[in-house]
């Protein structure tokens, strides 16, 4: 489960995460500052030797010898390795006023994404492009970059993915649009099964002015090398 840490006294909603950035109370004719929502990943609880002697039982299973010299460590390494795959770091999910009024696009281009197939377990490795209108406020743009990595260090399919950060973004920043291309290659596919080496597999999601707006979309998906 996601959860999110606000300043005391901040609701939270049954996904555990506030709804709302926590506004702190100003003098007269200050603009009002706003505690950055604390972003984590409930992990559940990592238990890395018991992974360690799954993993050791699934080699052995497939009929591969741990007890080599260079082999005997794999089921340790593999158990860290995956636990560093399901695990993001948490991070502050920082905005400052939007005080000139921008209302052009904000995008940030070919943000490394790195994730794990749910069916097989095999990694997904690509990149995503993320953009948004900005509303009142606008977003600290390496946020955009944690979002991304929040989402997808889990089991995941892209397409869900692509939907959680554009709706996650949605509902946080309050902006005009949100609009999320995400490319990556499964390795399920390239290197099992069909074996479609070299395949790519592409998803997106537009929301507000970038989804209804012809202009506005025709702009997003030409910066991120789609066409409208």
């Amino acid at each position: 489960m996601d959860f999110a840490t606000p300043a005391p006294d901040t609701a939270v909603d049954e996904a555990g995460l506030s709804p709302s950035f926590a506004a702190i109370p100003a003098p007269q004719g200050t603009t009002p500052s706003v505690t950055p929502l604390r972003v984590v990943h409930d992990t559940g609880g990592v238990d890395l030797a018991q992974a360690e002697r799954a993993a050791a039982q699934f080699l052995a299973a497939l009929g591969i010898d741990t007890s080599t010299e260079s082999l005997r460590n794999t089921p340790a390494r593999m158990a860290r390795a995956y636990a560093e795959l399901f695990s993001p770091r948490p991070f502050d999910l920082t905005t400052f006023p939007n005080d000139e009024g921008y209302d052009e696009l904000v995008l940030a281009r070919g943000i490394p994404v790195r994730s794990v197939c749910e069916h097989h377990m095999l990694p997904v490795v690509g990149t995503a492009h993320v953009g948004y209108l900005p509303g009142h406020r606008i977003l600290g743009l390496s946020k955009l970059a944690r979002v991304v990595e929040h989402f997808a260090c889990r089991p995941q399919v892209q397409e869900r993915l692509t939907k959680q950060v554009a709706d996650w973004l949605q509902t946080q920043l309050e902006p005009k649009g949100v609009g999320v291309v995400i490319e990556a290659e499964h390795t399920c596919m390239t290197l099992r099964g069909v074996q479609a080496t070299g395949s790519s597999t592409l998803t997106s999601t537009l929301l507000g002015t970038l989804r209804h707006d012809a202009r506005s979309r025709a702009e997003f998906l030409s910066l991120t090398g789609l066409t409208a």
